[in-house]
């Protein structure tokens, strides 16, 4: 299939190399020009210096870009340049407005919006192992599904227009908790005077567990957060749930509470910090950065 891939950043440099790698042709586009270049010479594809240029007659076009004004100006470009009947598949956290937006859009020309926003950072990009969670008509999705097959290890239809996203909302709210959890139990164990990494082993077998246990509670504890999901696109993330939670009613005392403390951390200068460094406000004394 001809494909598009429109923002390299660390998500989706190796997402498009997958593509690549899975035989599809591709054609790319970053703002910073020497990105595409550099996975250009990479991977077996094409650097374009637009996205038009990068979309013109393409099946399907992948977003990996910013914020919702990110989105908003580049998918007119995408679809006056797609081929006709091609789906545009959104892999940008963004607000669920946007999404309704981009696919009404979309369908006055002929074409489809997915929103597809993704689960896994980082390591689940480089090793082709995220889960995506989509909003869109189903036929939309179905044609789009191998494609994001390409980089992902599960993918699944939520419903709409916009649900893809809501459901990446819950994701965020599961994730601010645990991570908050997790922080305060590490600091309770050090005021407690137990080894920490006796705790891990004591509790991470039972209903304690979680992904950020098993891979955040040593670098919590040696106060090491210069990797990963940053605070400030976590704090991103966090304000469209609550805006949304302002639309629909939902109470999120947790979820706000968490919010506040990554404020604080980016205070302390951990704006580029990986989101565990909610750690940082308990144990400022070990933090390393």
């Amino acid at each position: 299939m001809r494909v598009a891939f429109i923002g390299l950043g660390v998500m989706g440099f190796p997402m498009a190399g997958w593509l690549a790698r899975e035989g599809h042709e591709v054609s790319v586009f970053n703002r910073s020009p020497e990105k595409a270049r550099r996975w250009a010479e990479t991977y077996d594809g094409r650097a374009c210096e637009s996205v038009a240029a990068a979309c013109q007659g393409s099946e399907a076009v992948a977003l990996c870009v910013g914020t919702d004004d990110d989105v908003r100006a580049v998918v007119p470009q995408a679809l006056a340049a797609m081929a006709e009947g091609g789906v545009v598949v959104d892999h940008t956290t963004t607000s669920a407005t946007v999404a309704r937006e981009m696919s009404e859009l979309a369908e006055a020309d002929e074409r489809f919006f997915v929103d597809a926003p993704l689960s896994g950072g980082q390591a689940g990009a480089e090793g082709g192992r995220l889960t995506v969670m989509a909003g869109g008509r189903t036929e939309a999705f179905e044609r789009i599904e191998p494609v994001i097959g390409c980089y992902a290890k599960a993918a699944r239809l939520m419903g709409d227009p916009g649900a893809g996203q809501l459901t990446k909302m819950a994701n965020q709210i599961c994730i601010a908790g645990v991570l908050q959890g997790l922080a305060e139990a590490m600091h309770f164990a050090r005021a407690a005077g137990l080894d920490p990494e006796g705790v891990y082993h004591a509790i991470s077998g039972g209903a304690a567990q979680s992904w950020q246990m098993d891979n955040r509670w040593a670098t919590m504890t040696a106060g090491r957060f210069d990797f990963g999901f940053a605070v400030d696109w976590m704090r991103k993330d966090l304000g469209l749930v609550l805006d949304e939670a302002g639309r629909n009613g939902a109470t999120l005392e947790m979820t706000s509470l968490v919010d506040g403390f990554y404020a604080e951390v980016q205070s302390m200068g951990g704006s580029r910090w990986d989101t565990s460094s909610l750690a940082a406000r308990l144990n400022p004394e070990t933090t390393r950065g």
